[in-house]
């Protein structure tokens, strides 16, 4: 214990100080350590590391959580949880965002049928896939357009995911690799920046690992898991693009279930009818999938094929060069205790020629293969990662030790995520639509008429900030948004941000009649420095400004600027 609570705080150390090698483009360390006390961060993991040295020594915990085989998971769950709710207070620090709200919010003020037909028509869907949006759409509509929502929606299935971890390592293998499993997916604190926004990274790790524990369910046990697991492989396929090679992972299990009977024919007399029924039962769980993929496919064809050639035309090399290293994904934005274990585990499953094995390995092995660099394109493979890890672990004889590491990878996670990611979250730019929204619901005018202003060379359309902002208050937004920002195909056409270009004014943006009283003028820029053109200084006649947000963190091209103006004089 003693030479592991070193190694962590060395870790640290080692991580600080080669900083430079980590090119993550949102949290790299070199950004989130640049204004943080290096060393405050350091103190506070040591009293973590003695509170995880005491709590690996209880064996209270371990009685308690043996007395009911769904403790592990319900603590699991709640840990989790309140950990992931912690990063509630950052701003929505990629801009993709803007996509995600503008097609939910289309579900919440014309209904279900019209997200369904105009999904990819008058709905922009880029390169999107519908779930996702779409159940946020049913948040807004029936719950209401409240940020709050969607992060405890979001938070809940991150922590789904964490507690489906540890029921696939403990179907697979047994109580402790699936408690580590769980556990280990907290000591990746990339994912906790990543579990309070508006995205579709995360429900697609849901989803995705979600389709793994319901397919190993309804192979080994059959009935009603079988449409369950075809239900989930559907779920998981219309998540997000990047999902469906990993759902190869699927006949990586059916093929280990079936090789596994296949090789133990000679020694159990019944085992012929059990492959028959891991046949059958995948079978059918394949069919009854490809039919509910089928029927929506054709009913969209025309949106997804035009889809799949903008991905094959355009993201796919565009992979190269938005790419992060290796070293970045599994040195510094995960532990690498958790690293070294998973590359130990390796050894460990080959030395016991576990089959099994391979339905953890290979989602990890198509990263490496076909190199995938982009960790928010690989956060789905994650829970399979920790498995990997807890399957290093628990080749430690005393469960005291690997409980301890464990108990150092989740701390030293939560200790950097707390204490340097999300100071840095709160400091970046994004985080004047966050302000800006708050203010804007503290003030007396209901309607907010919305400017956005274009510098001379645009990294991305800012129109897109304004359903970031909506995202941000409660008041009526009105915009009446002009491509006076067009920028040639030529200078967009590699751009990561391109489809901002393709930006479409919602029809409920553009207001009704409205009072200029009851009104208050929002101006979006780069900079509130910025001059204002004759013609919304003209509309700001009889106006003051109220309130100015901006600031800027020094990083990032894409920059947003909130000027907001109120009816009167001072």
């Amino acid at each position: 214990m003693l030479i592991f609570s070193l190694l962590a705080l060395l870790t640290y150390i080692v991580l600080f100080v080669s900083r430079s090698l980590d090119d993550n483009r949102l949290t790299s360390w070199q950004w989130a350590f640049t204004d943080i006390n290096a060393a405050r961060v350091f103190f506070i993991l040591i009293p973590g590391l003695i509170a995880a040295c005491i709590f690996s020594r209880v064996k209270l915990i371990e009685r308690y959580l043996a007395e009911s085989s769904l403790r592990p998971a319900v603590c699991l769950f709640v840990s989790s949880y309140i950990i992931a709710a912690l990063f509630w207070r950052e701003p929505e620090v990629i801009i993709d965002a803007s996509r995600y709200f503008t097609q939910a919010k289309h579900l919440e003020i014309y209904g279900i049928g019209y997200f369904f037909r105009e999904w990819g028509r008058d709905i922009m869907a880029w390169t999107d896939m519908p779930l996702v949006p779409f159940l946020y759409g049913l948040i807004f509509k029936f719950f209401g357009e409240s940020r709050l929502y969607i992060q405890i929606f979001t938070t809940f299935l991150f922590s789904m995911t964490v507690v489906l971890t540890y029921m696939i390592g403990k179907t697979l293998w047994d109580e402790d690799t699936g408690l580590y499993g769980g556990m280990l997916l907290l000591g990746i604190p990339y994912l906790f920046v990543q579990v309070p926004l508006m995205l579709v990274d995360v429900p697609t790790m849901f989803f995705l690992t979600l389709a793994i524990f319901t397919f190993i369910m309804a192979l080994k046990r059959g009935g009603s898991w079988i449409p369950f697991s075809s239900l989930a492989i559907f779920l998981a396929f219309y998540s997000k693009y990047s999902a469906w090679p990993m759902l190869s992972v699927l006949v990586v299990i059916f093929l280990v279930y079936l090789l596994s009977q296949s090789s133990q024919l000679s020694a159990l007399s019944c085992q012929p009818q059990k492959i028959r029924n891991y046949f059958y039962r995948g079978s059918v769980t394949f069919l009854i999938t490809a039919v509910l993929i089928g029927i929506v496919f054709l009913y969209k064809h025309e949106v997804f094929l035009e889809q799949i050639r903008l991905l094959m035309s355009y993201q796919k090399p565009g992979l190269k060069r938005w790419g992060e290293s290796f070293i970045s994904t599994f040195f510094f934005q995960i532990h690498p205790f958790i690293t070294a274990a998973a590359l130990y585990s390796a050894y460990a499953a080959l030395r016991k020629k576990d089959l099994r094995y391979l339905i953890i390995l290979w989602l990890v092995l198509l990263i490496v293969l076909f190199q995938i660099k982009r960790i928010r394109y690989i956060i789905m493979v994650f829970p399979m990662l920790s498995l990997m890890a807890s399957y290093g672990l628990v080749q430690i004889e005393k469960k005291e030790a690997a409980r301890f590491i464990s108990l150092c990878i989740v701390i030293s996670s939560v200790v950097v995520g707390l204490f340097g990611y999300l100071p840095f979250m709160q400091k970046i730019n994004a985080v004047n639509l966050k302000d800006a929204g708050r203010f804007l619901d503290s003030i007396e005018e209901s309607n907010i008429e919305v400017f956005t202003l274009s510098p001379a060379d645009p990294v991305s359309n800012p129109s897109v900030s304004v359903p970031v902002l909506d995202y941000f208050t409660r008041k009526n937004i009105i915009y009446d948004y002009e491509n006076i920002s067009y920028q040639p195909f030529e200078k967009v056409e590699k751009s990561s941000l391109r489809f901002t270009w393709g930006y479409k004014n919602p029809e409920y943006y553009t207001g009704n009649k409205y009072s200029k009283e009851n009104t208050a003028v929002v101006v979006i820029s780069d900079d509130t420095n910025d001059a204002l053109p004759e013609k919304i200084e003209r509309q700001l006649s009889g106006y003051h400004l109220s309130m100015a947000f901006n600031r800027f963190e020094g990083i990032f091209r894409y920059r947003t600027s909130v000027r907001i103006y109120q009816p009167g004089r001072d």
